[in-house]
This record gives C-alpha cells, sequence and structure tokens, in this order.
C-alpha cells in the first residue's frame, strides 16, 4: 500500500502537468489562431491580389466548427444536448460574441494582431463595468486605479505606434479612428459576453459544453441570416 505522502505527491504532479499542458493548449491555439487571422484579413490572395472582406462569413466558419465540435464532445461524453437555461439567454450571448467577433476582425484591417492583443489589456475597465451592471459587484478604488493606469498604457501604445503598416485599408497610418473605434466595440462587447456566461455559469448548474453548443448554434444561424441579407442587397 502507497505511503499517503507519496499518493499527494502524485496528485500534485498529476495537477502540475495538467497546468502545464492547459497553459501550453492555450498559448499555441491563441499563436495559430492570431496568425491566422491575420493572415487571413491582411495579406492579399491570387493573382489579382484581392484582399478577403467578408468577417461575418469567417464569423459563420468559426462557429459551425465550434458548434460541431462541443456536440461531438457532448455526445461522447455521454451529457444532454438539452438546453439548461432560456434559450434567448444564450441568444444575448451570441449576439453579443457576433458582434465582438465581426469587430475584432474587421479591426484587423486597420491594426496588427499585436496591436490588437495589447490593446485587450484595455478589457478590464468594459468587465469591470458590465460586471457592476449585471453581477451587482463591487470594486475596490485599487482595481479601477489599476485598471485605469493599464489602460492609459496600452492607449499611448497604440496611439503612438513605431514603424510603418502595410494594410491596404490603412494609408501609411496603423491606427485610424474607424479602427480604434472597432477596437472599442470589440472591448466593450467582449466584456459583456465574458460577464453574462459567468452569470449562466453561475445562476444554472450547466456544463461548459452545454453553453458552448447553445452559443455558437445560434451564432451560426443569426451570422448566416446576417450573410444572407447582405448578400441579397447587394444583389
Amino acid at each position: 500500500m502507497a505511503e499517503p505522502s507519496t499518493m499527494t505527491g502524485d496528485v500534485r504532479e498529476k495537477k502540475i502537468w495538467k497546468g502545464v499542458f492547459a497553459v501550453s493548449g492555450i498559448m499555441i491555439t491563441l499563436v495559430i489562431y492570431g496568425v491566422l487571422q491575420e493572415k487571413i484579413m491582411r495579406f492579399p490572395y491570387g493573382v489579382n491580389k484581392e484582399y478577403f472582406k467578408y468577417s461575418l462569413f469567417l464569423v459563420f466558419c468559426n462557429r459551425i466548427t465550434t458548434s460541431t465540435v462541443s456536440a461531438g464532445v457532448l455526445l461522447a461524453s455521454k451529457k444532454a444536448l438539452d438546453p439548461v437555461a432560456p434559450v434567448y439567454k444564450y441568444c444575448l450571448i451570441s449576439v453579443s460574441n457576433i458582434l465582438t467577433t465581426t469587430c475584432q476582425y474587421e479591426a484587423l484591417k486597420y491594426v496588427s494582431f499585436p496591436v490588437q492583443t495589447l490593446a485587450k489589456c484595455a478589457k478590464m475597465i468594459p468587465v469591470m463595468i458590465w460586471g457592476t451592471c449585471i453581477m451587482q459587484k463591487r470594486y475596490k478604488g485599487f482595481d479601477y486605479l489599476v485598471a485605469f493606469l493599464v489602460t492609459l498604457g496600452c492607449s499611448i501604445f497604440i496611439l503612438f505606434p513605431a514603424g510603418t503598416d502595410f494594410s491596404p485599408y490603412n494609408s501609411g497610418r496603423e491606427n485610424t479612428v474607424w479602427g480604434i473605434s472597432l477596437m472599442i466595440g470589440y472591448l466593450g462587447f467582449d466584456g459583456f459576453t465574458s460577464t453574462f456566461q459567468d452569470k449562466l455559469f453561475k445562476g444554472y448548474d450547466m456544463e461548459i459544453h452545454n453553453q458552448i453548443f447553445y452559443t455558437t448554434v445560434c451564432s451560426c444561424l443569426l451570422s448566416l441570416t446576417g450573410k444572407v441579407y447582405s448578400i441579397s442587397i447587394v444583389t
């Protein structure tokens, strides 16, 4: 029979390796995600050197893949596909998530991915605002000070970038008013999305893949509808 100290050591070692695996997975996938985003939105394709313009279609492809994977996980783990929360609450997350991702992709036409990633540090302020409005959270003065200083530092870096830009949508300057506006929209909607997701997890006995599945299915329907509507307007 193994000694208790040995068993404790094995458990601790397993937790460490799980943590290393989780952190590595997050870092690797985010790097790949960022590289692909920037390549799709900012580099020309084909003989005619055309640029990808349809952010909503990209959102649709993203969400239909995610919903398929999450459904597979739920079925493989033999967990119910029934909605835990009212469907309209999943739809609220879907709408804000679509707006978040669309603003994110559109912003890449005007700002580089490193600048966009740095700007995410300013997400603290919208998260605190939404947390106060939705979750009735209360923050200390020090928390507001830290959020302000981080946002100020990010703003200085973004407004006074070094080097030149290669974006076809931006004539010589990386950060336009429109690009910054898209980033503000992205941070605001993203703050709402994460806060409302947290509210659902705390308000319902909800498994993470259940929320992902219903949120992304709603996002598929909404983004497809928006894309079809935009095509009908053009034609």
